[in-house]
């Protein structure tokens, strides 16, 4: 029918082109008779964001102009000055071997560069021998992975002519656009959108998996489609220092030197932070590397499948040097490392995270000023009422400083959140907000707070466009209860509220902060519950450990309760199980009873063992050994030993054994266990002197 085979690819391709539409533009307006002479176009990007294709189409945009398209390709040809000049003769210009200008007979010349990085040797010699050769009308395209070269720039001529463009992905419109074109399901689009964040080939080995009647990727993408991405990051197979640093660079939201000497366990990764700089699919920033969102992906599942415990040794490193950094830090500067730690347990396996990872670590919570009460006030109001707006108010008269906002670009309140300490609040106060009142009931039933113990609920979440779905506002919760989980000293129970509760169970549960069963409560007729976590029972240190292997473990699934759990006990419980225990001391079958196994201070003592008698006598024979610490303290000492550690057969018996009246030695004695009651009480509520620290 008069079309070659090739005509019908070229059109099948520019079918299937979509997106890209300022690089076509600012190609457009270079072939634009009245545009500005010597114009040099340079595109780069990683592999797989469709370079090869954009000139393609520039290709016949500037046929359809009448211009003389030559094409040169850094793949094809040897990077040399003769290689590439025949290859320009071939396509029929005319090339003087004397160094004359190159001409197009009878069209305007348009020379389209393909893979300009292979011909990185004649980088050179094409800035300042080749492209000076052209017409002064001619439009170049140099395409490529990396940037140009600084040589580019440091010519003040060149840095006028030259526009440089970075390509990113395509949007999900785009995306959609694509798919539809391809024939995939609009009920697949989203999820493969998602999957590979709009990158062009990703995009194509997915659509083609699905048409074949393969099965959408739900969360990673499968090894053979990561093996087939990977090949078009990473020109050459990496040594396994560097697979690591690429898994490292993968897991952290941004990579510094520090980072890579932590989590590979260098003296000095210079060597291997340089080489990562250099790859295309990683970008330089204020901050440290980031790579390629899809590359980031199929990094991940790569180093995951193909080294898994090499992928966790890593992970734990990584996780231990963000979470040293952000307990050094404070400020925005924690919260931005808060960030980081929350980044890196973004693929926990299984559940829906409300997070929006679009937006992670581009707004920051601040606290509310009296200019946004006004604004907070409205928002409240807006999605849950005036009921819930007239608590708001509330709070903010009583506890202004926890409250925080997250601002838009014009300054305005985008979100906000009302964070409360309950135990600083008066029962009337408490009293007047039935969620506040829920999470104090609820802590007073489980594990009452003790004198000086904090009780803090994150009372209110709301953005201005999602309410309390995945958005900047939500992504902050954890970042301002992070800090108050490291700042607030004796903090027992902390309960974060939400509307509509039911879908995040399993995620909060997974996290340690479950649901506080039969805690729900309505305001203006609109359901809330309480999600709650005893930092008595696992600190905010263990917390982390727990977080960080559940995200490694491999089909998790939550542990059936335990018996074992720690026990909150009230000051005269606590001091009469410490009698009783002293009393037991050379018994340790009833030691094993005491309910002092099941308090703080034996179960920290126990560290990641279960505690046991042999423990707790060890607790109480430390407790009696503090009062060796003051003379004046040695009557009430030989007291103690007299009775418990050395017993005699009866108290009259040990009072005649010091050479004192029994009431005396009674009094010493009794002196004595206070000491020791006070000694453990202060662990037991504020933990250890090195915790305390």
């Amino acid at each position: 029918m008069g079309t070659t085979l090739g005509e019908v690819l070229a059109s099948r391709r520019r079918r299937r082109f979509v997106g890209r539409t300022a690089e076509l533009e600012l190609f457009r307006a270079a072939l634009d008779p009245g545009a500005p002479t010597g114009s040099v176009l340079y595109f780069h990007g990683p592999g797989g964001i469709g370079k090869t294709s954009l000139l393609e189409v520039f290709a016949e945009i500037a046929a359809e102009a009448g211009a003389r398209v030559a094409a040169l390709d850094g793949r094809e040809l040897a990077p040399t000055p003769a290689a590439v000049l025949d290859a320009l003769r071939a396509q029929g210009l005319v090339v003087p071997d004397d160094g004359e200008p190159i001409t197009a007979p009878g069209a305007r010349l348009v020379l389209l560069i393909d893979s300009y990085e292979r011909m990185a040797p004649l980088d050179h010699w094409l800035r300042s021998r080749l492209l000076p050769r052209l017409p002064a009308d001619a439009v170049t395209v140099l395409v490529a992975r990396d940037a140009p070269s600084h040589a580019w720039r440091a010519d003040p001529a060149w840095r006028d002519l030259l526009r440089v463009v970075s390509l990113r992905n395509l949007t999900a419109e785009e995306s959609r656009r694509y798919l539809a074109d391809c024939g995939v399901d609009p009920a697949l689009h989203e999820r493969l959108s998602a999957a590979t964040h709009g990158h062009p080939l990703g995009l194509s080995l997915l659509a083609d998996v699905v048409l074949r009647g393969g099965e959408a990727p739900s969360d990673p993408l499968t090894p053979d489609v990561v093996g087939t991405l990977l090949s078009r990051f990473v020109d050459v197979v990496p040594n396994e220092a560097q697979r690591r640093a690429l898994g490292a660079c993968a897991l952290a939201r941004v990579t510094t030197e520090p980072l890579l000497r932590a989590a590979l366990a260098l003296s000095d990764a210079h060597e291997l932070f340089e080489w990562l700089r250099g790859l295309s699919f990683v970008e330089s920033g204020p901050e440290g590397l980031q790579p390629h969102d899809l590359a980031r992906d199929a990094l991940d599942v790569d180093l995951r499948w193909r080294d898994l415990d090499g992928y966790k040794q890593v992970f734990r490193r990584v996780r231990a040097h963000i979470y040293d950094s952000l307990k050094a830090a404070s400020g925005v500067e924690q919260q931005r490392a808060i960030f980081d730690l929350k980044f890196l347990f973004r693929n926990l396996p299984s559940v829906l995270s409300p997070v929006d990872w679009r937006s992670w670590g581009h707004h920051y919570p601040e606290p509310a000023q009296a200019a946004d009460r006004v604004a907070i006030l409205e928002l409240v109001a807006a999605f849950e009422g005036e009921d819930s707006a007239a608590l708001v108010e509330h709070w903010l008269g009583r506890q202004p400083e926890g409250f925080f906002v997250l601002r838009r670009d014009d300054g305005g309140v985008r979100g906000f959140l009302g964070l409360l300490d309950l135990a600083a609040a008066s029962a009337e106060d408490r009293a007047v907000d039935p969620g506040a009142e829920a999470a104090w009931e609820y802590a007073g039933q489980h594990a009452a707070p003790r004198s000086g113990e904090r009780v803090t609920q994150t009372r209110f979440i709301v953005d201005r466009e999602a309410y309390q779905g995945p958005s900047p506002t939500l992504n902050a919760t954890p970042i301002v209860t992070i800090q108050r989980f490291l700042h607030m000293p004796n903090l027992a129970w902390d309960f974060l509220t939400l509307a509509a509760p039911e879908p995040w169970d399993e995620y909060f549960a997974l996290a340690d902060m479950p649901r506080a069963v039969g805690a729900d409560f309505e305001v203006g007729g609109r359901r809330f519950g309480l999600f709650g976590h005893d930092f008595r029972q696992v600190s905010i240190d263990a917390l982390m450990e727990l977080w960080t292997e559940r995200a490694l473990t491999q089909d998790f699934t939550l542990p059936a309760p335990q018996d074992h759990a720690l026990l909150v006990l009230s000051q005269p419980d606590f001091a009469d199980a410490v009698r009783q225990a002293l009393r037991d001391l050379h018994r340790p079958e009833l030691l094993a009873r005491n309910p002092l196994l099941r308090a703080r201070v034996v179960r920290d003592a126990a560290g990641t063992g279960e505690p046991d008698a042999s423990v707790l006598e060890e607790q109480l024979r430390a407790a009696v050994d503090s009062l060796r610490q003051h003379p004046r303290d040695d009557k009430l000492l030989r007291a103690v030993e007299a009775t418990y550690v050395r017993p005699t057969r009866t108290q009259e018996a040990a009072a005649a054994t010091l050479g004192l009246p029994f009431s005396t030695y009674r009094r010493h004695l009794t002196q004595g266990v206070e000491r020791i009651v006070a000694w453990l009480w202060e662990r037991e509520v504020y933990g250890t002197p090195t915790e305390q620290q």
